[in-house]
Protein backbone atom coordinates (compact mmCIF):
# COMPACT_ATOMS: atom_id res chain seq x y z
CA UNK A 1 0.00 0.00 0.00
CA UNK A 2 1.84 3.33 -1.31
CA UNK A 3 0.96 6.35 0.31
CA UNK A 4 3.89 8.42 -0.72
CA UNK A 5 3.44 12.17 -0.52
CA UNK A 6 0.31 11.97 1.59
CA UNK A 7 0.14 13.91 4.97
CA UNK A 8 -0.22 11.94 8.05
CA UNK A 9 -2.80 14.15 9.26
CA UNK A 10 -5.27 13.10 6.93
CA UNK A 11 -5.48 9.53 7.86
CA UNK A 12 -7.60 10.87 11.15
CA UNK A 13 -10.51 12.63 9.20
CA UNK A 14 -10.38 10.32 6.50
CA UNK A 15 -11.33 7.21 9.34
CA UNK A 16 -14.26 9.84 10.77
CA UNK A 17 -15.11 10.58 6.92
CA UNK A 18 -15.34 6.61 6.87
CA UNK A 19 -17.15 5.80 9.77
CA UNK A 20 -19.67 7.65 9.39
CA UNK A 21 -20.97 5.92 5.82
CA UNK A 22 -19.70 2.12 7.46
CA UNK A 23 -21.01 2.46 11.16
CA UNK A 24 -24.57 2.62 10.13
CA UNK A 25 -24.14 -0.04 7.49
CA UNK A 26 -22.62 -2.17 10.44
CA UNK A 27 -25.42 -1.00 12.78
CA UNK A 28 -27.68 -2.29 9.81
CA UNK A 29 -26.22 -5.78 9.41
CA UNK A 30 -26.03 -6.43 13.11
CA UNK A 31 -29.67 -6.49 13.33
CA UNK A 32 -30.56 -8.73 10.03
CA UNK A 33 -32.54 -11.67 11.25
CA UNK A 34 -30.10 -13.97 9.60
CA UNK A 35 -32.15 -16.99 10.36
CA UNK A 36 -35.09 -16.20 8.56
CA UNK A 37 -33.45 -14.30 5.98
CA UNK A 38 -34.74 -16.11 2.97
CA UNK A 39 -37.96 -16.19 3.76
CA UNK A 40 -38.01 -12.49 4.47
CA UNK A 41 -36.41 -11.47 1.30
CA UNK A 42 -38.87 -14.14 -0.66
CA UNK A 43 -42.16 -13.06 0.10
CA UNK A 44 -44.45 -12.63 -3.07
CA UNK A 45 -44.69 -8.40 -2.33
CA UNK A 46 -40.85 -8.66 -2.02
CA UNK A 47 -40.26 -10.27 -4.98
CA UNK A 48 -42.51 -8.37 -7.04
CA UNK A 49 -41.32 -4.80 -5.72
CA UNK A 50 -37.71 -5.93 -6.57
CA UNK A 51 -39.10 -7.30 -10.11
CA UNK A 52 -40.61 -3.64 -11.10
CA UNK A 53 -37.53 -2.16 -9.50
CA UNK A 54 -35.28 -3.48 -11.80
CA UNK A 55 -37.87 -3.37 -14.80
CA UNK A 56 -38.01 0.22 -14.15
CA UNK A 57 -34.65 1.18 -13.62
CA UNK A 58 -33.78 -0.57 -16.57
CA UNK A 59 -35.84 1.40 -18.67
CA UNK A 60 -35.18 4.85 -16.96
CA UNK A 61 -31.71 4.18 -17.48
CA UNK A 62 -32.89 3.88 -21.39
CA UNK A 63 -34.36 6.94 -21.21
CA UNK A 64 -31.21 8.68 -19.34
CA UNK A 65 -28.76 7.29 -22.07
CA UNK A 66 -31.28 8.98 -25.12
CA UNK A 67 -31.80 11.78 -23.34
CA UNK A 68 -28.76 12.40 -21.45
CA UNK A 69 -25.97 11.88 -23.71
CA UNK A 70 -27.33 14.09 -26.34
CA UNK A 71 -27.88 16.83 -24.00
CA UNK A 72 -23.99 16.45 -22.55
CA UNK A 73 -22.95 16.67 -26.02
CA UNK A 74 -24.94 20.06 -26.13
CA UNK A 75 -23.76 21.45 -23.19
CA UNK A 76 -20.11 20.85 -23.22
CA UNK A 77 -19.60 21.34 -27.23
CA UNK A 78 -22.39 23.96 -28.42
CA UNK A 79 -22.05 27.36 -27.67
CA UNK A 80 -25.86 29.42 -27.66
CA UNK A 81 -27.43 31.55 -25.58
CA UNK A 82 -29.15 30.46 -22.82
CA UNK A 83 -26.60 27.41 -22.32
CA UNK A 84 -25.40 28.29 -18.48
CA UNK A 85 -29.42 28.47 -17.52
CA UNK A 86 -29.89 25.11 -19.62
CA UNK A 87 -27.10 23.23 -17.72
CA UNK A 88 -28.56 24.63 -14.31
CA UNK A 89 -31.97 23.33 -15.62
CA UNK A 90 -30.94 20.36 -16.34
CA UNK A 91 -28.62 19.19 -13.23
CA UNK A 92 -31.46 20.85 -11.05
CA UNK A 93 -33.10 17.26 -9.85
CA UNK A 94 -29.03 16.96 -8.14
CA UNK A 95 -30.28 19.13 -5.51
CA UNK A 96 -34.35 19.44 -5.78
CA UNK A 97 -35.85 17.59 -3.12
CA UNK A 98 -37.37 14.54 -4.64
CA UNK A 99 -41.02 14.99 -3.53
CA UNK A 100 -40.96 18.51 -5.36
CA UNK A 101 -40.03 16.55 -9.02
CA UNK A 102 -42.63 14.54 -7.95
CA UNK A 103 -45.19 17.00 -7.26
CA UNK A 104 -43.83 18.96 -10.54
CA UNK A 105 -44.32 15.59 -12.87
CA UNK A 106 -47.33 15.15 -11.06
CA UNK A 107 -48.93 18.87 -12.65
CA UNK A 108 -47.27 18.43 -16.09
CA UNK A 109 -48.45 14.75 -16.53
CA UNK A 110 -51.07 13.87 -14.20
CA UNK A 111 -55.20 14.27 -14.89
CA UNK A 112 -55.17 17.69 -15.05
CA UNK A 113 -51.78 18.49 -15.64
CA UNK A 114 -50.13 20.88 -18.58
CA UNK A 115 -49.85 18.04 -21.01
CA UNK A 116 -51.72 14.75 -18.65
CA UNK A 117 -54.91 16.88 -19.56
CA UNK A 118 -54.87 16.43 -23.21
CA UNK A 119 -53.46 12.96 -22.81
CA UNK A 120 -56.36 11.88 -20.65
CA UNK A 121 -58.43 12.80 -23.20
CA UNK A 122 -56.93 10.99 -25.54
CA UNK A 123 -57.62 7.98 -23.26
CA UNK A 124 -54.01 8.15 -22.22
CA UNK A 125 -53.01 7.88 -18.50
CA UNK A 126 -49.99 8.21 -17.01
CA UNK A 127 -50.08 9.30 -13.31
CA UNK A 128 -49.94 6.56 -10.72
CA UNK A 129 -49.06 4.27 -13.49
CA UNK A 130 -45.64 1.89 -13.96
CA UNK A 131 -44.77 4.81 -16.98
CA UNK A 132 -45.07 7.55 -14.29
CA UNK A 133 -42.42 5.38 -11.80
CA UNK A 134 -40.31 5.06 -15.21
CA UNK A 135 -40.61 9.18 -15.81
CA UNK A 136 -40.04 9.76 -11.85
CA UNK A 137 -36.93 7.67 -11.84
CA UNK A 138 -35.60 9.41 -14.84
CA UNK A 139 -36.26 12.81 -14.01
CA UNK A 140 -33.69 11.90 -10.82
CA UNK A 141 -31.23 9.75 -12.70
CA UNK A 142 -30.88 12.01 -15.81
CA UNK A 143 -28.53 14.25 -14.45
CA UNK A 144 -25.68 11.70 -13.20
CA UNK A 145 -25.77 11.09 -16.83
CA UNK A 146 -25.60 14.98 -17.92
CA UNK A 147 -22.88 15.67 -15.75
CA UNK A 148 -20.90 12.50 -15.70
CA UNK A 149 -20.43 13.02 -19.54
CA UNK A 150 -19.98 16.50 -20.09
CA UNK A 151 -17.43 16.59 -17.48
CA UNK A 152 -15.70 13.71 -19.65
CA UNK A 153 -15.93 15.77 -22.73
CA UNK A 154 -14.76 18.53 -21.14
CA UNK A 155 -11.31 17.07 -19.83
CA UNK A 156 -11.19 15.46 -23.97
CA UNK A 157 -8.43 16.84 -26.36
CA UNK A 158 -11.33 17.12 -29.41
CA UNK A 159 -7.94 17.31 -31.64
CA UNK A 160 -8.91 13.37 -32.85
CA UNK A 161 -12.51 14.64 -33.86
CA UNK A 162 -10.71 17.49 -35.95
CA UNK A 163 -8.40 14.78 -37.27
CA UNK A 164 -11.40 12.48 -38.21
CA UNK A 165 -13.25 15.67 -39.97
CA UNK A 166 -10.04 16.56 -41.83
CA UNK A 167 -10.09 12.88 -43.40
CA UNK A 168 -13.58 13.72 -44.41
CA UNK A 169 -15.62 12.32 -42.32
CA UNK A 170 -19.14 13.55 -40.85
CA UNK A 171 -19.71 15.15 -38.24
CA UNK A 172 -21.84 12.09 -37.24
CA UNK A 173 -19.62 9.47 -38.60
CA UNK A 174 -16.87 11.27 -35.90
CA UNK A 175 -19.18 11.33 -33.04
CA UNK A 176 -19.64 7.42 -33.38
CA UNK A 177 -16.26 6.20 -34.29
CA UNK A 178 -14.14 8.88 -32.49
CA UNK A 179 -15.81 10.14 -30.06
CA UNK A 180 -17.90 7.88 -28.25
CA UNK A 181 -15.13 5.43 -28.28
CA UNK A 182 -12.59 7.77 -26.33
CA UNK A 183 -15.79 8.46 -23.93
CA UNK A 184 -16.86 5.09 -23.22
CA UNK A 185 -15.50 4.67 -19.87
CA UNK A 186 -17.58 7.73 -18.86
CA UNK A 187 -20.74 6.20 -20.77
CA UNK A 188 -20.56 3.04 -18.60
CA UNK A 189 -19.92 5.04 -15.59
CA UNK A 190 -22.89 7.12 -16.31
CA UNK A 191 -24.91 4.70 -17.63
CA UNK A 192 -24.38 2.50 -13.89
CA UNK A 193 -25.09 5.70 -11.88
CA UNK A 194 -28.25 6.37 -13.64
CA UNK A 195 -29.40 3.01 -12.64
CA UNK A 196 -28.32 3.09 -9.17
CA UNK A 197 -30.24 6.23 -9.01
CA UNK A 198 -33.14 4.54 -10.35
CA UNK A 199 -33.23 1.89 -8.34
CA UNK A 200 -33.04 3.80 -5.16
CA UNK A 201 -35.88 6.13 -6.26
CA UNK A 202 -38.32 6.88 -3.55
CA UNK A 203 -40.33 10.59 -3.36
CA UNK A 204 -40.86 11.50 -6.43
CA UNK A 205 -42.01 8.06 -6.62
CA UNK A 206 -44.41 7.94 -4.16
CA UNK A 207 -45.30 11.36 -5.16
CA UNK A 208 -46.24 10.63 -8.78
CA UNK A 209 -46.58 7.26 -9.10
CA UNK A 210 -48.69 6.22 -5.45
CA UNK A 211 -47.75 2.93 -4.07
CA UNK A 212 -49.77 -0.01 -5.61
CA UNK A 213 -48.76 -3.52 -4.96
CA UNK A 214 -47.13 -5.10 -8.37
CA UNK A 215 -48.06 -1.66 -9.97
CA UNK A 216 -46.17 1.16 -8.81
CA UNK A 217 -44.75 -0.62 -5.60
CA UNK A 218 -40.39 -0.15 -6.18
CA UNK A 219 -38.06 -1.90 -3.39
CA UNK A 220 -37.71 1.50 -1.62
CA UNK A 221 -41.41 1.83 -1.09
CA UNK A 222 -41.89 -1.88 0.32
CA UNK A 223 -38.94 -1.27 2.87
CA UNK A 224 -40.92 2.27 4.08
CA UNK A 225 -44.09 0.19 4.66
CA UNK A 226 -42.67 -2.91 5.78
CA UNK A 227 -40.76 -0.58 8.60
CA UNK A 228 -43.99 -0.03 10.05
CA UNK A 229 -45.58 -3.68 10.02
CA UNK A 230 -42.57 -5.66 10.07
CA UNK A 231 -39.34 -4.27 10.76
CA UNK A 232 -37.25 -7.50 10.23
CA UNK A 233 -39.22 -7.66 6.79
CA UNK A 234 -37.82 -4.08 6.20
CA UNK A 235 -34.33 -4.93 7.44
CA UNK A 236 -34.02 -7.31 5.10
CA UNK A 237 -35.05 -6.04 2.29
CA UNK A 238 -32.61 -3.02 2.89
CA UNK A 239 -29.93 -5.49 3.06
CA UNK A 240 -30.92 -6.38 -0.50
CA UNK A 241 -30.94 -3.30 -1.60
CA UNK A 242 -27.64 -2.08 -0.17
CA UNK A 243 -25.84 -5.39 -1.68
CA UNK A 244 -27.15 -4.37 -5.31
CA UNK A 245 -25.88 -0.76 -4.86
CA UNK A 246 -22.56 -1.78 -3.41
CA UNK A 247 -21.85 -4.35 -6.36
CA UNK A 248 -23.03 -1.35 -8.65
CA UNK A 249 -20.79 0.94 -7.16
CA UNK A 250 -17.84 -1.64 -6.49
CA UNK A 251 -18.44 -2.53 -10.71
CA UNK A 252 -18.32 0.79 -11.76
CA UNK A 253 -15.18 2.17 -9.37
CA UNK A 254 -13.32 -0.54 -9.27
CA UNK A 255 -9.16 0.59 -9.33
CA UNK A 256 -7.50 -0.18 -12.38
CA UNK A 257 -4.32 -2.60 -12.10
CA UNK A 258 -1.86 -0.15 -13.12
CA UNK A 259 -3.55 2.17 -9.94
CA UNK A 260 -2.66 -0.66 -7.60
CA UNK A 261 0.83 -1.70 -8.78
Amino acid sequence: MSHAGLPRWLWLPAACGAAIVIVPIIGLLAQVPYAKLWNLISSDSALSALRLSLQTSLAATGLCVLGGVPLAFVLARARFPGRRVLRSLGLLPLVLPPVVGGIALLYTFGRMGLIGRYLEAGGISIAFTAIAVVLAQTFVSLPFMVMTLEGALRSTDPRYERIAAGLGASPTRSLLTVTIPVLAPALASGTVLCFARALGEFGATLTFAGSLQGRTRTMPLEIYLARETDPAQAIALSVVLMVIAFTIVAATYRTPKQARA
